[in-house]
């Protein structure tokens, strides 16, 4: 099918299949405890198709702009269901956010809650606050960290004690619970329950030591997923039983209702729906190295590879032949900074193929250098199963306009 989207779409194509996405959202409440919320983060993919299968499905939405409020809404998502994440809201943001109806919000700072309760007052209406925790340390291994250290996220643990009781008593808000975001990625499975272990204490911690409320506590989240190579969505067989036996342990009004849980992910949910059809445009050899130039660089993929959080050591393509000749897949960039792999084993190919890169349903088209050289955003082809869904491109082509 591949083959044929790409002849009638061209390509660089971006291909998302919502079956897929279904088959993932419904993976990931079976890995959690009943009763579990799943927040998706649109900063994996905003593409409203794909939010609106997951929300469909029971998912919320984590967002983090308003450009991401206006994807959460057009997915269906109603303002209710949508928390309100990251560390520099600005008063016109919360503005438009709290108009729009959004009353939940993850807050990093004392001064993030009270810009918050500010916004709130003015609409006449009082903000639900979970406050992120920057806790101390972490029980993980695998993974990228996110907690731990001097961070522009959280408040540090240590501080929530003598902190409490002016956040308990901002005007505009009403601090409801707790927000952890401490790993991301992890494909160990005892290091993600030792890690949402340490985060239940944590919270049990700060809920009778500092008064920290738990009406509604998010542990984050850590779930792994291939991106940009092949393979499958990391199985966490022992999650849900393991977490369970957690929470009995530290957090045991979790059974009668008194606590909401909730966790969120978003290369989970959305990574593996998506591949990426990319032309071979030329082959060429220079001094004994073969290099095989697409359509698509990181203009179109991995081009947040510049922070050393997303794209692999080397991008990989379906039917990669492990006796094939060696190679280098590069794109159309005018940058020697535009590589997707190096010395990669690659099938024999020639101008007017087609490859498809597997596993960038999350962090693909908005995650990337899409502006750099003016080329054109990829086509974002929507299908379930054969049948195609929708067709779109991003348009930012737009001329400047220039103000005197």
């Amino acid at each position: 099918m591949n083959q044929h989207l790409a002849e009638k779409f061209g390509t660089p194509t971006y291909v998302y299949d919502l079956d897929v996405v279904a088959e993932s959202r419904d993976q990931l409440f079976g890995l959690l405890p009943e009763g579990f919320q799943v927040f998706y983060a649109l900063k994996a993919n905003p593409h409203p198709e794909i939010a609106h299968e997951l929300h469909r499905g029971g998912c919320r939405a984590e967002i983090s702009s308003t450009g991401e409020l206006a994807y959460a809404l057009q997915a269906g998502f109603e303002p209710g269901e949508i928390l309100y994440t990251g560390p520099g809201k600005t008063d016109a943001e919360l503005a438009q956010a709290i108009g729009a109806g959004v009353r939940l919000f993850s807050v990093e700072s004392v001064t993030d809650l009270q810009h918050v309760g500010v916004a709130a007052e003015k609409h006449g209406v009082v903000a639900s606050c979970l406050l992120r925790v920057n806790t101390t340390q972490g029980s993980a291994s695998t993974g990228i960290r996110m907690m731990g250290r001097p961070s522009q996220f959280g408040i540090d643990a240590e501080t929530l004690p003598s902190l409490m009781p002016a956040l308990k008593a901002t005007p505009g808000t009403r601090v409801v619970g707790a927000h952890f975001f401490t790993m991301s990625n992890a494909k160990d499975e005892d290091s993600l329950l030792g890690e949402y272990e340490f985060v239940l204490q944590s919270a049990a911690q700060l809920h009778q030591e500092a008064g920290l409320p738990l009406e509604l506590l998010d542990i984050g989240g850590g779930f792994s997923s291939p991106y940009a190579v092949p393979g499958v969505r990391t199985d966490y067989p022992k999650l849900r039983a393991g977490l369970e036996q957690l929470l009995d342990l530290y957090l045991p009004e979790w059974r009668t209702g008194e606590i909401e849980l909730a966790c969120e992910s978003g290369r989970y949910l959305s990574g593996s729906c998506g591949s990426l059809l990319a032309g071979v445009v030329n082959v060429k050899e220079s001094r004994g190295s073969r290099f095989v130039i697409l359509d698509a660089g990181i203009n179109v993929v991995g081009g947040l590879s510049g922070i050393g959080r997303l794209l692999p050591a080397a991008v990989g393509i379906e039917d990669t032949d492990p006796n094939g000749a060696t190679g280098s897949l590069v794109g159309p960039l005018c940058t020697p900074g535009d590589s997707l792999a190096k010395a990669a084993k690659l099938p024999e190919l020639a101008p007017g193929d087609v490859v498809t890169v597997p596993n960038v349903g999350a962090y693909g088209v908005t995650a990337s250098l899409i502006s750099f050289l003016g080329r054109p955003a990829p086509t974002e082809v929507v299908v379930r199963g054969d049948e195609v869904v929708s067709v779109s491109r991003l348009d930012y082509q737009r001329a400047y306009e220039v103000s005197p």
